[in-house]
């Protein structure tokens, strides 16, 4: 059963969610952000920052991952 779980995080479909819940959790950090702005409270503003930035990095790991898997695809180029 590990073994099984190990190999979906690898494939295609694994990276699609993984790429889905990466953009969901951008959701909350974008209203975190708003309500930081509307209280003012400058420690969560930085918090909503740095969060994004790993969201942004994320996303680009993610994007890379789903770019390897393509090429080992023939009908992709």
């Amino acid at each position: 059963m590990t073994k099984k779980a190990k190999n979906f995080k690898k494939s295609k479909s694994g990276v699609y969610l993984s790429l889905g819940t990466t953009a969901f959790g951008a959701i909350s950090v974008a209203k975190q952000a708003k309500m930081a702005r509307k209280d003012n409270d400058v420690l969560r503003l930085i918090d909503a920052g740095i969060s994004a930035a790993a969201i942004v990095t994320g996303l680009a790991i993610l994007y890379r991952e789903l770019k390897r898997l393509g090429d080992d695809d023939v009908l992709l180029g």
